[in-house]
């Protein structure tokens, strides 16, 4: 009889453990995967600058959300919440933003949200090295990778769009960056579009990063690729689970 009770309560905490893993594992599969195309590296030393999607053949613009740069590196390509933008370079001071989803990209990572969990940041977080360390111990049990956004104010930032001159060969990330033109904000009101894998550096991240961030302010006339910020006031989006 010591011996039934014993295996019995093994039993139980078998199964409970089991259900529980199940429900674990239900959780991080209520949104949809993103979807990744081409790799960032295979841009950097390969030099495969050409195209490799074309974002009006995306069908499902519900909720959409991606980033990469725009082929042949001459552009910066962001959709936000199903609007495409592309960013390009007019002067050392000044930037074209169109809308437009004719457009091409030689890597790129998008998916679909349409519902959010909103979070408020804690004041300590005012880079974009606090902005990963706090979304990565916000999501240990999220599916991942992910999308995600923010909106509010940052202090001052620093954007770039790829120039890439024409006919340029590519082989190195040194190579790559020819003609990048950095442009600083000061005080803008912004959306980022952002998305998080501790598992794609080289792929749609870089390899000293977990996080791929487009900005774009809200009278749209500034848009490219974060590199750096000091956020004021800012609200996180992370999908709901």
């Amino acid at each position: 009889m010591r011996n039934f009770k014993i295996l019995l309560l093994l039993s139980i905490v078998f199964f409970s453990c089991n259900n529980t893993r199940k429900k674990q594992i239900t959780s991080k599969k209520t949104y949809p995967d993103i979807t990744i195309i081409g790799a960032m590296k295979n841009v950097m030393w390969k030099g495969e600058l050409g195209s490799s999607i074309t974002l009006d053949t995306i069908s499902n613009k519900n909720g959409l959300y991606g980033l990469g740069p725009e082929t042949y590196l001459t552009g910066e390509l962001l959709i936000n919440n199903g609007k495409s933008y592309v960013s390009r370079v007019t002067s050392d001071s000044t930037m074209i933003v169109d809308k437009q989803f004719d457009v091409s990209a030689p890597f790129f990572v998008f998916g679909n949200v349409t519902e959010w969990q909103k979070f408020k940041l804690p004041s300590n977080v005012k880079t974009i090295q606090h902005l990963e360390k706090f979304i990565d111990n916000k999501t240990v049990n999220f599916k991942r990778p992910f999308a995600f956004k923010l909106s509010g104010q940052v202090s001052n930032a620093i954007i770039h769009i790829q120039n890439l001159p024409k006919g340029t060969k590519v082989s190195s990330p040194k190579e790559a960056h020819q003609g990048q033109t950095n442009y600083e904000l000061k005080n803008e009101t912004v959306e980022i579009v952002g998305f998080f894998s501790t598992e794609h550096q080289g792929v749609f991240t870089h390899h000293d990063s977990f996080l791929h961030m487009h900005l774009i302010t809200q009278d749209e006339l500034k848009m490219g690729h974060l590199d750096s910020m000091e956020i004021a006031t800012i609200t996180l989006y992370l999908p709901k689970q």
